[in-house]
């Protein structure tokens, strides 16, 4: 089978679709094209490529359709999973540098073929029954790490994040759409003390300044760089056009829209 004829499919338990990503999980793009970025640096998949994306990470996508479509396999490694699959097995630690959120990984003609043997177990909605899940996954975690063993340091680190420079991570980051609670934990601290080295940094509280700063970003790029307000406010941390407008307009007095009249 082709690889342009696999249809989407989504293995193992289900997490969050917020921009933290709280557990590891494997992604194959089979049609289309997919844009990630983790803050640091923009990472592009196109069809045939493949990552693990890094839990306790931040990640955001757009993804762009082939012919109307886009076809992607989804499996989760979670926690449970990894601790009975060391259990099972003998992991050799293989030490990586790699920070980033997405861990683009060595193809090997392994692994499309792999994808290809999971669609006689498919269901209608796109996942596989719980019998098999576990076997699959087991079976394409023994793949990757035959091909990619670097990613063995990667998946089975279970350290918490390490305290890091607050100031600039939120410069690096206030774009993405997460709670306090997940920031503060990325950057090794309480919410407390998030909150607390927060004030003594920016002299404001994380939510005043988080929205004062997006909403800048927003005026400028309304104003200087003439995009649409329908295609910055998802990628600027907003959750609706409408939370974006009514924000905007309470800071600055005027509807985006209004903004971009008075330059036309």
């Amino acid at each position: 089978m082709k690889i342009s004829e696999i249809k989407s499919c989504y293995i193992g338990p289900e997490i969050s679709p917020e921009q933290f990503i709280p557990e590891h999980f494997f992604l194959y793009l089979a049609v289309g094209e997919i844009e990630g970025h983790d803050g640091h640096k923009m990472h592009f998949l196109k069809a045939g490529d493949y990552c693990i994306v890094r839990k306790n990470h931040l990640a955001k996508y757009n993804k762009q359709k082939y012919n109307g479509k886009l076809e992607k396999v989804v499996v989760v490694f979670d926690e449970d999973f990894l601790a009975e699959f060391k259990k099972n097995h003998n992991i050799i630690n293989v030490k990586s540098d790699s920070k980033s959120s997405f861990f683009l990984l060595e193809k090997d003609a392994l692994v499309p073929n792999f994808i290809n043997s999971l669609m006689p177990y498919y269901n209608e909605g796109g996942t596989i029954d719980e019998t098999f899940s576990k076997v699959k996954r087991e079976e394409l975690l023994l793949i990757l790490l035959q091909t990619n063993p670097e990613i063995s340091s990667v998946l089975f680190d279970h350290s918490i994040p390490e305290k890091l420079d607050l100031e600039a991570f939120v410069y690096r980051n206030y774009k993405f759409n997460v709670s306090l609670e997940r920031l503060a934990y990325l950057t090794g601290r309480s919410l407390s003390s998030f909150k607390r080295d927060f004030k003594k940094i920016f002299n404001d509280t994380p939510n005043h300044w988080l929205m004062q700063k997006r909403l800048q970003e927003a005026h400028f790029q309304i104003e200087k760089e003439r995009k649409k307000p329908s295609d910055i406010y998802l990628d600027l941390g907003f959750e609706n056009i409408s939370h974006f407008s009514f924000a905007f307009k309470k800071q600055f007095g005027y509807n985006p829209t209004s903004l971009i009249k008075e330059h036309l």
